[in-house]
């Protein structure tokens, strides 16, 4: 998906098929796409990304559509949109040399990458105290007589803040390439406090109110329940690591933390609800009819649930054998993940929640202009 007035191979055919819906036009009540669909007559590479990433794939419209191959129409909206959104991750990352780093081998990048991490770690601890590596350790400090502090704190912050640059950059390539040529938007508040609530109880994944279709033509709600475990427990934890650092920077506090302190209970629930999230997930990747899916983009999807679970594990597992010899181990394994997790997040489907968000705010603007012109109509 280059970012330009072209449409490739893959936006021409998802431009086909959703001119073929827009005349048909009898998913209009499923979710948040048809409506914005019937505001496009023509259907531009910025409509395209639009479009893909304001679908959250709960394949209604595939199970409810009279032309899904083998009629000559062949239409598979939730697999096309999958393909497109997906090519648009790759065109909006930066750099962008490295966008297509997830489509073909995520799960060996991400665990070469987070197993590099551990082992460049493990190296670090053998050298800075190799008579005592796995020996047991307690007491505030303990983690830091393994990896000094400053190798701890610069590797972390180095790989979140290009994290953060990268996803910005993404997201600005997105936002104005997704508004080029599209309706007009109203740029009031409203719009952004729904779009808020969109976001926050992922909406759009009850299907136009009956739940998705998570596994056959059923109608579940499952998949927005894993989607709210993941998404929190991983907000949790980001809330465990805020305190934590308040703690250290401005209490004198140092970790490892008791359990019943601020972190711990923070990270420990997090991390249950990210196991169950992802696990979840990855259960029903594999149980879904496989009809209105991508198949080839299934190892993106499995790798960035795979890393989430794993940075959630061995988290737990680090608390719970922290005071033993193998806590030195652990803690290289654990943080490996995590800033595997980080290094990676800008070029894996992790971005599809960033861009999903600035979509349903896109739409939101749209739908506040639409009634806008309507009334003065």
């Amino acid at each position: 998906m280059p970012i330009n007035d072209l449409l490739t191979e893959i936006e021409a055919e998802a431009a086909r098929q959703l001119a073929i819906c827009n005349a048909c036009r009898y998913c209009e009540g499923l979710c948040a796409v048809f409506p914005a669909l019937q505001r496009r007559t023509l259907f531009e590479s910025g409509d395209i990304g639009q479009l893909a990433n304001l679908c959250h794939n709960c394949k209604g419209c595939y199970h409810a559509c009279q032309f899904i191959p083998p009629h000559a129409f062949a239409v598979n909206l939730p697999q096309i949109l999958s393909e497109a959104r997906f090519e648009s991750y790759a065109a909006y990352a930066w750099p962008r040399p490295l966008g297509r780093l997830f489509e073909n081998n995520g799960v060996v990048v991400s665990l070469i990458a987070a197993l590099g991490v551990a082992a460049l770690l493990i190296g670090v601890g053998l050298a800075h105290a190799p008579a005592d590596l796995f020996a047991a350790r307690t007491g505030p400090g303990a983690f830091y007589q393994v990896i000094p502090w400053g190798l701890m704190a610069g590797l972390a912050g180095g790989v979140t803040l290009f994290a953060v640059l990268a996803m910005t950059i993404g997201a600005f390539r997105f936002w104005r390439h997704t508004g080029e040529g599209g309706p007009a938007t109203a740029g009031a508040v409203r719009p952004a406090a729904l779009a808020a609530g969109d976001i926050l109880t992922l909406h759009n994944l009850g299907g136009g109110g009956r739940g998705c279709n998570d596994k056959d033509e059923g109608f579940s709600t499952l998949r927005r329940r894993l989607h709210h475990f993941m998404f929190y427990g991983f907000m949790l934890c980001f809330a465990s690591t805020t305190v934590a650092w308040i703690y250290d920077h401005f209490l004198g506090l140092v970790a490892p933390y008791p359990f019943f302190s601020a972190p711990v209970l923070l990270g420990t629930t997090g991390g249950i609800g990210m196991m169950i999230g992802t696990g979840g997930l990855l259960w029903l990747k594999f149980v879904t009819d496989q009809a209105p899916t991508a198949r080839r983009l299934l190892g993106a999807d499995v790798a960035l649930l795979l890393l989430l679970f794993l940075v959630a594990a061995t988290g737990l597992l680090l608390l719970c054998l922290r005071e033993t010899p193998a806590m030195a181990l652990l803690l290289a394994v654990h943080l490996g993940f995590v800033l595997a997790l980080f290094l990676l997040l800008p070029y894996s489907k992790f971005v599809h929640g960033l861009y999903r968000s600035l979509a349903l705010l896109r739409d939101r603007r749209e739908r506040a202009a639409s009634l806008h012109a309507h009334s003065k109509g």
